[in-house]
């Protein structure tokens, strides 16, 4: 039987959904708690840098979205070309000889 073209590589697959929305999750969570250490920052900082918080503070839902909603970025996959060369492989292991023993419970 001949080899399909459209098989999945194991290490070009994605990720799994939950995986993937873990991650997202976690990004949104970790800009958020910045964004809300720009207002704490605001009661404590003097000068211009109240200013610069509220600037991060303003801008970082924005950028918390976006690297909420990315996706994976790994390239697709590519299957090796057909030609029939050898390719490289482990060897063959050594067998080890026993039995295998049933639990009396």
């Amino acid at each position: 039987m001949p080899k399909s073209r459209d098989a999945a590589l194991i290490t070009t697959a994605g990720r799994s959904h939950s995986l993937d929305l873990e991650e997202r999750q976690r990004r949104y969570i970790l800009t958020m708690a910045v964004r809300t250490a720009c207002f704490i920052a605001f009661l404590i900082v003097p000068g211009w840098w109240k200013v610069a918080t509220l600037i991060a503070a303003a801008v970082l839902p924005a950028i918390a979205v976006l690297l909420a909603n990315n996706v994976d970025h790994r390239p697709p996959a590519t299957l090796p070309p057909e030609d029939g060369a050898d390719r490289p492989a482990l060897p063959a292991g050594e067998v080890l000889p026993g039995t295998i023993e049933e639990d009396e419970r």
